[in-house]
């Protein structure tokens, strides 16, 4: 008989302890610009804080608040015993600040986007970015739809599929797409999906929990950015970066929302957002509505570190925004490079498979609105340390790539 818990470790898994770096599941304190790491203290240059708000004492007031007035836990769904006026605030002002008629926030990001399975079954038709978020592609699974995957950012690719003849023409059509993609840093082209969207009657369906916070003059996220805000039919986001808390959102038509509020699993039975949380949320809100600095300083850092990291030969992709991708490609080898960044006292995110394609392993550096002049410079300088000390193991240096980013 099999043994359930006797199945092959996952790639990760074999990787990780197969390595004597140990770049996963590292304990790190306190949060901010720097973090200790093994009794020494790094530059963190791997954090989704794009802002630096989750230590901001106002943030950090805030929770506290709530933690003594509601404690630490609603203890129960929000269907039953867990909504708090908090919660309805957050949903209020989240729906005015993106631009929809309702917002419904759950517990976690994830969860956000795993209630979209509540808007489909097996009679429908799912068009989705090969690179979109793991979430998108468990709810595309738990909905029961047919799933088809259009090459990363192809709108050629993404036109054929939906033009393709279908043995059933009353099916519901879905695209689903990152808006700011969380690892390779580059965005959807969101005009382009917005239009095929319309020509082929489907609906359409962002996730902006990397750029809600950050991209458009508001920093109201990708739709903002191209000019097509009310021109998508449902956003969804997290509340775990720009707005250094935790938590998930919907926002969009009211009667979709109060459908997802009522029908989606991950919100019917999980535990309601912590209230220190959802109090943290609506302060970090008050900050990006009140101080458009952070943005054009985190993008500063951001032009900053992709001019320079490809000066020194470093592939960094079609990025242009706050996430900073470092291709090395060999998953090993990525291991490495991560482990004498380390020590070279810059803290990174090694990335391999399966949260991206095989052979295309990468170190992901995120810059801060915390972060300094000098913190920039570390990080560069580190990078060149271990450019000149693997040189010939590293890929070589890939077209000259774009060296402006967006203007938030």
């Amino acid at each position: 008989m099999a043994d359930v818990f006797g199945k092959e470790r996952s790639a990760l898994h074999r990787l990780a302890a197969q390595s004597t770096s140990r770049p996963y599941y590292r304990p790190l304190s306190p949060r901010g610009a720097e973090v200790g790491i093994d009794g020494r203290t790094v530059v963190m240059a791997g954090c989704n804080d794009y802002l630096g708000l989750s230590a901001d004492p106002r943030v950090t007031e805030a929770a506290a608040r709530a933690l003594r007035r509601y404690g630490v836990s609603c203890s129960g769904s929000r269907v039953l015993n867990g909504t708090l006026t908090l919660h309805e605030e957050l949903e209020g002002r989240l729906a005015a600040f993106v631009g929809g008629e309702a917002a419904l926030v759950t517990t976690t990001g994830f969860q956000a986007n795993l209630a979209l399975a509540a808007l489909l079954d097996e009679r429908d038709a799912v068009f989705a970015d090969m690179s979109n978020h793991a979430s998108l592609v468990d709810a595309v699974r738990l909905g029961g739809a047919a799933h088809h995957r259009y090459r990363h950012r192809d709108l050629g690719h993404l036109g054929r599929l939906l033009a393709a003849p279908d043995p059933d023409p009353g099916r519901g059509r879905l695209i689903v797409t990152d808006g700011m993609f969380s690892m390779e840093g580059d965005l959807c082209p969101l005009p382009g999906i917005v239009e095929l969207a319309r020509r082929h009657g489907a609906r359409l369906v962002v996730d902006g929990a990397h750029d809600i916070g950050l991209l458009g003059a508001g920093g109201r996220g990708v739709t903002e950015h191209f000019g097509l805000t009310g021109e998508v039919d449902l956003v969804t986001g997290t509340l775990s970066k720009c707005f250094g808390s935790v938590g998930g959102m919907l926002i969009g038509p009211a009667s979709v929302v109060e459908h997802l509020r009522h029908s989606a699993r991950s919100v019917l039975f999980s535990a309601a957002m912590p209230p220190p949380s959802a109090a943290a949320a609506l302060a970090s809100l008050d900050i990006i509505e009140s101080e458009p600095g952070r943005r054009r300083r985190v993008f500063g850092h951001a032009r900053r570190l992709l001019a320079g990291l490809r000066s020194l030969g470093w592939d960094t992709g079609e990025s242009t925004t706050p996430v900073v991708p470092v291709y090395v490609g060999d998953s090993r080898l990525c291991l490495r490079v991560w482990q004498e960044l380390l020590d070279a006292g810059v803290f990174t995110n090694a990335v391999v498979a399966p949260a991206v394609a095989r052979n295309r392993a990468l170190i992901r550096v995120t810059p801060q609105a915390i972060h300094t002049d000098d913190h920039i410079t570390r990080v560069l300088d580190a990078f060149a340390r271990v450019r000149r000390g693997l040189g010939r193991l590293l890929p070589a240096p890939g077209g000259p790539g774009r060296t402006e980013a967006v203007v938030a």
